[in-house]
C-alpha cells in the first residue's frame, strides 16, 4: 500500500497533492485512507481468522469446510469460498488433508526397484 509512504513524505514537507499525482492517485483516496486506515472488510477477516485459528487449533483435523460449518455454530456468517481463501493464507489445513506421497523426493539410485531388464532397449543408430 502506498498510503504510508504519501503520510511519511508529507511529514518531509513534500506536498501530498506532488505524491500523490506522482504515485498516480488522487488525493481524496489518500485522506480517505486517513481517516479510516483499515477498511470494514480488513478488520471482519482478521476476526474471522483467529476465530478459525482457534477452532482448528481444538481440533487440527478439521478443513475449511468443517470450519466454515463450526463457525456458522458460533454464530460468524461467511461463505466456504472466503474461508477456504483465508485458512489458505494463514495455512490452516486439515491434517488429513495431504498426501503424504506427492511430495517425496525419490530415493538414491541403489534402493529403486528397477531392474536392467525394465529399461527400454537401445537400438544403434549408426550416428556416433
Amino acid at each position: 500500500m502506498m498510503f504510508p509512504l504519501v503520510a511519511d513524505l508529507a511529514a518531509d514537507k513534500i506536498p501530498v497533492a506532488v505524491t500523490c499525482r506522482v504515485l498516480g492517485f488522487s488525493k481524496q483516496a489518500f485522506y480517505q485512507w486517513c481517516a479510516n486506515p483499515v477498511s470494514q472488510r480488513d478488520w471482519d477477516d482478521a476476526h474471522l481468522i483467529n476465530a478459525a485459528i482457534d477452532i482448528h487449533h481444538d481440533d487440527p483435523e478439521f478443513g475449511y469446510r468443517f470450519i466454515t460449518d463450526e463457525l456458522a455454530g458460533v454464530g460468524i456468517t461467511a461463505s466456504r469460498n472466503r474461508v477456504n481463501r483465508l485458512c489458505t493464507q494463514q495455512r490452516l489445513f486439515s491434517r488429513h488433508a495431504r498426501n503424504p506421497g506427492l511430495h517425496r523426493r525419490p530415493g538414491h539410485p541403489s534402493t529403486t526397484t528397477s531392474s536392467p531388464g525394465d529399461a527400454p532397449p537401445q537400438h544403434r543408430t549408426g550416428c556416433g
